[in-house]
């Protein structure tokens, strides 16, 4: 992954040659006493990798910040660049992989390497709920929890869009969605009222 990301940071993508790409890890972003954390799949090559803010100039972005932002989680419905002025209120994002992956597909190895990462940021922000986009994203945070000795298997917990876990009491409770890919929202497998949906019982969960 280190290798691909600094790879389209040099080559980058014509619309965007006049940029000067991030092309580093991505670190997270958000409310620092957020209850809800978000957890992604990966930068995007030319979205987060380019901006360096997590869902950040890519289709993706658009329509999960357009959510969040309908859902009272964010300030502002766009999400452009990392001087733009959104800001997350109670909720913030990170991602499984913290380097974009070649076709979004990270290896096992490269998922594990990465986990360190987001249970530090577990420890720090001690969030009431996490929210999974996608399968990835889902299994990601179910295996942190088997490492921990909270389940004894990840096989009880399936994912679909709308799923919802609860797992011990002490322990966040998981919520999942499908991934705002553009092969989801474009294809119309994902719409802005799935997100709605699942972001209002977060809410109201919250608020117990």
């Amino acid at each position: 992954m280190v290798r691909y990301r600094e790879k389209v940071a040099l080559e980058k993508r014509r619309a965007y040659r006049e940029w000067t790409y991030w092309g580093n890890p991505v670190p997270g972003f958000g409310d620092a006493c957020a209850q809800l954390l978000i957890l992604g799949l990966a930068p995007a090559a030319h979205g987060a990798n380019r901006t360096g803010r997590m869902f950040t100039g890519d289709r993706s972005g658009d329509f999960l910040y357009a959510a969040l932002h309908r859902a009272g989680f964010a300030n502002q419905a766009n999400s452009l660049h990392c001087e733009d002025g959104l800001r997350l209120e109670k909720a913030y994002i990170s991602a499984t992989c913290r380097c974009a992956p070649p076709d979004n597909n990270p290896l096992p190895k490269e998922i594990a390497n990465c986990r360190g990462y987001f249970e530090r940021e577990l420890e720090i922000l001690k969030p009431k709920a996490v929210l999974a986009l996608g399968k990835i994203a889902w299994d990601a945070y179910l295996e942190i929890l088997k490492q921990r000795g909270v389940i004894t298997t990840r096989a009880f917990y399936r994912f679909r869009h709308g799923a919802e876990a609860e797992m011990a009491a002490d322990t966040p409770r998981l919520f999942g969605v499908y991934h705002p890919s553009q092969q989801n929202t474009q294809t119309g497998r994902l719409t802005p009222a799935m997100y709605s949906s699942v972001l209002g019982r977060i809410g109201h969960f919250l608020e117990k």
